[in-house]
């Protein structure tokens, strides 16, 4: 797991991320006592039942004083609350961490109680809108990010630890700064969620009586505001958690649009030919997803457990029945996607083909 032996894992919260964790934990080191508290004591017995954790009723908070390691997996406002409580519980040689993804806010509350030496970040880039222990799974992190954010305060030997663990996880860790983080979230996922909540709402609001814009909504606006149906109060704590980013990003993005109105107030066909050019070549440059809006993209998310030939397999399997793929990658930024690896077909027979195929050999599969 690790450089340092460890014994005890606390989780403060055991929904889709943190029950992800602590499965994956105990699949590789059964040995490992875990405990967990959870808004509901339904989730802690489940956990018992299935061997997961050592305690079938709620524990007490003196019950970490003496964890390794202690995950905070509720939202970051009760991460805040409960760091407090931990404070003077954990031991000398206690890491906490946590999985959210705002780093900011409990990184300064982390200075403010001097417990720089005992925190480490932590934000896991995977999930979907499913959520609860029921939906966790061992293998959910595989070669997916791990953001790691250390404190000014964190020997290397501890980051290293950290890492490890991270990597037996079957993620992918990277050390970020954790103002940088927030400020990177803020631009690819923060404002991008922001953006299709507003788009989506001004349709709403622009539309007529007989719904004609909602009646004609193709692929293009679908597709870009799909991320418009993630959890509301999921992504009210994020605002207000990384209001100072996003708030530069969204004006930002005011002055970004504001240019592009003036080039069409001025009818600049080049200056509108070059900005749609520059970000149609950056966009075609992020691997992997390479979606445009004008487009059909025949693709499908499954589940694949990260062992040697796995992606030769399901290749193989479509190969065996004359279906060609177009596109193949892993997925390592899975929040708000379902599946570690996406593939994209030719057509639409194919797509539903390889989608009954591989389910007939028993793989998990998404649609979108």
């Amino acid at each position: 797991m690790s450089q340092t032996k460890i014994d005890k894992i606390g989780f403060i919260g055991l929904g889709l991320i943190g029950g992800s964790i602590a499965k994956k934990l105990k699949s590789l080191h059964p040995e490992l006592e875990i405990i967990a508290v959870a808004s509901h004591i339904e989730t802690i017995q489940e956990a018992f039942r299935e061997g997961l954790i050592s305690n079938g009723t709620f524990c007490s908070i003196e019950d970490f004083s003496d964890c390794d390691y202690i995950f905070l997996c509720t939202p970051v406002q009760k991460n805040i609350e409960y760091l407090r409580q931990l404070k003077d519980i954990i031991s000398p040689h206690c890491i906490i961490t946590d999985v959210g993804s705002v780093k900011t806010e409990i990184h300064r509350e982390v200075a403010s109680l001097h417990l720089e030496k005992n925190f480490i970040g932590g934000h896991p880039m995977a999930g979907s809108e499913k959520t609860g222990l029921s939906s966790s799974s061992d293998s959910l992190l595989e070669n997916a990010y791990y953001i790691i954010t250390p404190t000014a305060e964190t020997s290397p030997e501890t980051l290293a630890d950290f890492t490890a663990l991270v990597t037996s996880l079957s993620a992918i860790p990277l050390v970020l700064d954790y103002e940088l983080h927030d400020y990177a979230t803020a631009a690819i996922s923060h404002l991008p969620h922001i953006i299709a909540f507003s788009l989506v709402n001004l349709i709403k609001e622009s539309d007529d009586a007989g719904e004609t814009m909602k009646t004609i909504a193709a692929g293009g606006f679908k597709d870009l505001t799909r991320i418009a149906s993630s959890s509301p109060v999921m992504w009210e704590n994020i605002c207000l958690s990384n209001r100072e980013q996003i708030l530069k990003l969204i004006d930002a993005y005011i002055e970004r649009l504001l240019e592009t109105k003036k080039h069409i107030e001025n009818r600049d066909g080049q200056a509108l030919l070059d900005s749609f050019a520059s970000a149609r070549d950056y966009r075609d440059s992020i691997a992997i997803t390479q979606k445009g809006v004008l487009k059909n993209i025949y693709e499908l998310y499954l589940d694949l457990l990260d062992k040697a030939g796995g992606i030769a397999a399901v290749a193989t399997v479509l190969a065996d029945h004359n279906l060609s793929i177009k596109n193949i990658g892993i997925i390592h930024n899975r929040e708000f996607e379902n599946g570690v690896l996406r593939l994209e077909m030719y057509d639409a027979e194919s797509l539903e083909a390889a989608i009954a195929l591989l389910r007939e050999c028993h793989y998990t599969i998404y649609e979108r």
